[in-house]
């Protein structure tokens, strides 16, 4: 593992280069290398390099270079916790970078921009996300990537409060990573978050000594590796645990380090951290110490916009508790008071209960016991109220996760749906008697000597078949790989099973970009094999025609059209017996109930119309039209 020393080394070998070098592009390269390893360490100079790398994109045009200075934007308004800006600069660069990178690079943008729906409890985005990535993973597996998607994973079940598969993921996490031959700075980061995220379990869950040991951890993962964008978080949390076991001592040495750590970002945590101070001092005796604090944090929680009402009124009372304990009645009542009044802004119901609880004491101390029973009251009447809020939040939010949680399973009962039709789509794929033709066909080549034609035709339909095989595999496929695969399979049935008695064309809309639209594998050629197999396979003269057409901006038109005998005529010829075999129209019927499984962008389904075509004047058969809608896919180059 690279220390922090080691890191500096070489970030200042990166910063002499820098100065050395005046070619814009390479001065690009060397800043991403910089911004890479300054990004979870030092904010303030990862922004300086962004801006300088943004003023060079005048002299350079490069959308690699360009997406890369997105994702680093978008990484660092995330390490501030500007998590719409991040969403923002991610959803940016989403376009680009599923044209631009490679799989595995897809794979870690899209866990990054799982951190910001995390991060803002967009939690069905997310799963979303996980899901498309996971798909990612198992064609293209990356043991780093799988170790920081079981993070991310992990994290959306601690959001949800299932509290036992957040920590079977964050584990299963752990382990990734540490069999990685090499941890990066951001495998690191990775690291912490999965003890930050276990201790946060442990907490919730009240094992206190978990929690503890696992703060440790990852302050000293942190203090090791130089990692400071959580630190003063990871600080507050230990002095909480040691706080929660009467250690004050130990809590209120972390509790410093929150405060003036290098951390120059996490204000809520610094702000947290003095007012804790302020209970350690006060809980030791020291009050004067204590107040000092109290007002350290008050100012840092009237800052935030809007201020934090909720805490200053922790720490108003924090005040009127010590005012009560030196004698100072008229300034333990002022500032009750003002706890009072902030608690209310805030409809705080379980801090206005304590609240009345601690002044029923004080007035009790006072033998002032009519006071005393009143706030009593109060408090009871409070405690019931936050009692019923508490009650009712859990209710909406036990509703939302049942809610959730059976989207997710319906959402995953239709992945696997689709799977298996898939699956059944490509045993139905291509009947046997295609099959057996064409080898017949290329065998009688080879006997009667014409080697370079079986030689020729056999390698086209071995093409065929791995084709058919590797999409079987693959969810979506680039519709340029579709008419590939479609021409290959016309081009076989023209000249070995019709002997160049088969005429047929395959059209683009101009206006779809063929390589970049994604669509479902193995949907058109079982419509166009049925074409074949039941409109022209009597004739003399047959052609199939496939356009695929732009519907709308989610959805694909593909238009099967043939010349041949129509469907009546068939359905007779293959009642009597004429085609010498019966050829049941399995593949269609799985197309069609895949293509009800899916989804546009704008949750529209595909589907399926069949157009008999006749002569207008005789009102003869003249064959058969298929519209098939498909919903647009992501496609991975």
């Amino acid at each position: 593992m690279q220390t922090y020393s080691e890191t500096t080394q070489y970030i200042e070998k990166l910063e002499t280069s820098l100065e050395t070098n005046l070619d814009p592009a390479e001065r690009i390269k060397l800043l991403s290398q910089l911004i890479n390893s300054c990004l979870y360490t030092e904010i303030v100079k990862t922004q300086y390099y962004l801006e300088e790398q943004k003023k060079l994109f005048v002299h350079v045009d490069n959308p690699v270079y360009y997406l890369q200075y997105l994702l680093h934007s978008a990484a660092l308004e995330n390490n501030l916790y500007n998590h719409n800006f991040a969403e923002a600069i991610y959803q940016r660069a989403l376009a680009l970078a599923e044209s631009q990178l490679e799989p595995v690079q897809i794979i870690e943008f899209y866990i990054d921009y799982i951190g910001t729906f995390l991060n803002q409890h967009n939690f069905a985005e997310a799963s979303s996300y996980i899901a498309k990535t996971r798909k990612l993973l198992e064609r293209y597996p990356s043991g780093r990537m799988e170790a920081h998607l079981l993070v991310r994973e992990g994290f959306l079940y601690l959001h949800r409060n299932n509290f036992a598969k957040a920590i079977e993921y964050l584990n299963r996490a752990e382990s990734e990573l540490l069999s990685l031959p090499k941890l990066t700075i951001k495998d690191k980061y990775f690291l912490s978050l999965v003890f930050s995220g276990l201790g946060t379990v442990y907490d919730k869950t009240s094992e206190n000594k978990k929690a503890t040991e696992v703060y440790g951890k990852v302050i000293a993962l942190c203090e090791e590796s130089g990692i400071t964008t959580r630190l003063a978080w990871h600080y507050l949390n230990l002095g909480n645990c040691y706080l929660n076991d009467t250690q004050i001592d130990k809590a209120a040495m972390y509790f410093r380090k929150a405060i003036t750590c290098k951390d120059d970002i996490s204000r809520q945590a610094r702000a947290a951290a003095s007012a804790n101070l302020g209970f350690c001092s006060s809980e030791l005796g020291r009050n004067e110490e204590a107040l000092s604090y109290f007002e350290k944090a008050e100012v840092l929680y009237s800052d935030f916009i809007p201020p934090d009402t909720g805490n200053i009124s922790v720490i108003m009372n924090g005040r009127a508790l010590i005012y009560a304990k030196l004698g100072d009645t008229h300034k333990a009542i002022a500032y009750f008071t003002q706890a009072t009044e902030y608690a209310k802004q805030d409809k705080n119901f379980k801090q206005l209960a304590q609240i009345c609880k601690d002044i029923s004491a004080f007035y009790k101390e006072q033998n002032d016991y009519k006071t005393a029973y009143e706030y009593l009251m109060l408090y009871d009447d409070f405690n019931k109220k936050a009692t019923e809020e508490l009650n009712s939040r859990l209710l909406i939010e036990n509703e939302v996760k049942y809610e959730a949680e059976k989207k997710e399973k319906e959402a995953e009962l239709l992945r696997l749906q689709a799977t298996e039709l898939q699956l059944k789509a490509l045993r139905a794929q291509m009947n046997p008697h295609f099959m057996y033709n064409a080898l017949n066909s290329i065998q009688h080549y080879i006997t009667s000597y014409e080697i370079s034609s079986a030689s020729t035709y056999l390698a086209k339909f071995a093409k065929l078949m791995r084709q058919s095989l590797d999409y079987s595999e693959m969810q979506v496929i680039s519709l340029e790989k579709e008419v590939e695969f479609l021409q290959d399979y016309l081009y076989i049935n023209k000249k070995l099973r019709f002997q160049d008695k088969l005429e047929y064309e395959i059209i683009v809309d101009a206006e779809i970009e063929d390589d970049m639209v994604g669509m479902p594998a193995m949907i058109v050629q079982p419509y166009v094999e049925n074409a074949i197999e039941h409109g022209l396979r009597l004739k003399n003269d047959g052609k199939v025609m496939v356009e695929f057409l732009q519907h709308d901006d989610d959805t694909i038109k593909c238009v099967i059209s043939d010349n041949g005998i129509g469907r009546r005529q068939a359905f007779e010829l293959r009642a009597k017996g004429a085609y010498g075999h019966k050829h049941k129209s399995r593949g269609t019927d799985i197309t069609e109930k895949r293509l009800s499984l899916l989804k546009s962008k704008d949750g529209a389904s595909g589907g399926v119309t069949i157009i008999d075509l006749h002569d207008p004047v005789t009102g003869e058969a003249v064959g058969t039209r298929v519209e098939i809608l498909i919903p647009i896919q992501d496609v991975m180059h």
